[in-house]
């Protein structure tokens, strides 16, 4: 089956680019700024279109949320299946008279960082059992790890995605502000990142858990408080406020 990407972004990028790896690549990448696409096309040697929308019996649209039903309302084929990758949108936000679902691949996604796409998790959502199948046999030459979601479960678990990359995210960029303002190489930090990342293949996240909080070590806590202010004084206590009211201390 054909295959045509919409977007120009990290997601749409990534999955033009497992597409090639198993030997299906998109018929077409289209979108709005060339400059992008025609990078994208350069790499992966995909044809790629600003104005005209070539058919196909698959097309994924890889666009930010707010943006997926007005793209949407561009392909106005009928025979077709149109399939949008977003954690946090109903496949009914797809506006037109074709077979809707939602492909979800749960990653971060950044164009400069190579990916095993073989480990991604991707949840699929049809409107029929064929259209599943469809999408769950593409899925499944991609990736080790393809399964079926509702959007009440795909909701959750991109608000899981939420807490476990972007807000772990966040505080990494905090930590890094607060090394660099001391002249502390931030990559003395990484050999503790990856333990603690580690670590959580093999151990319960909140058996894991380490630190002045969980121990209630008032005397650090209020160390650690005198040395910090404004937001970042305020992430410090919420979190710990959190850690402790996990713990019941």
């Amino acid at each position: 089956m054909q295959t045509v990407i919409i977007g120009s972004g990290n997601v749409a990028y990534h999955l033009a680019k497992a597409l090639v790896e198993i030997n299906c690549p998109p018929v077409q990448i289209f979108g709005r700024n060339e400059t992008e696409l025609q990078s994208i096309s350069e790499k992966l040697k995909i044809p790629y279109s600003t104005k005209n929308l070539v058919y196909s019996d698959i097309y994924l649209i890889c666009v930010s949320d707010n943006a997926v039903e007005n793209v949407s309302r561009l392909i106005d084929k009928k025979d077709c299946l149109v399939a949008h990758t977003s954690g946090s949108l109903p496949k009914d936000v797809l506006k037109g008279n074709y077979r809707k679902a939602s492909f979800y691949p749960l990653q971060t996604f950044s164009k400069s960082k190579e990916l095993d796409y073989s480990k991604i998790p991707f949840f699929i959502e049809a409107e029929n059992e064929e259209d599943q199948e469809i999408l769950s046999r593409l899925a499944s030459k991609i990736s080790e790890n393809v399964m079926e979601s509702t959007y009440e479960k795909r909701k959750y678990i991109h608000l899981t995605a939420v807490f476990a990359c972007n807000f772990v995210n966040h505080l990494f960029s905090r930590a890094k502000e607060i090394s660099d303002f001391q002249e502390i190489p931030f990559d003395y930090f990484l050999p503790l990142i990856d333990e603690t990342v580690q670590k959580i293949h093999e151990i319960e996240p909140k058996t894991a858990q380490t630190g002045p909080a969980v121990r209630n070590d008032r005397r650090i806590l209020e160390l650690h408080e005198q040395l910090l202010k404004d937001e970042s004084l305020e992430i410090y206590r919420t979190m710990n406020h959190s850690i402790q009211k996990m713990y019941e201390l």
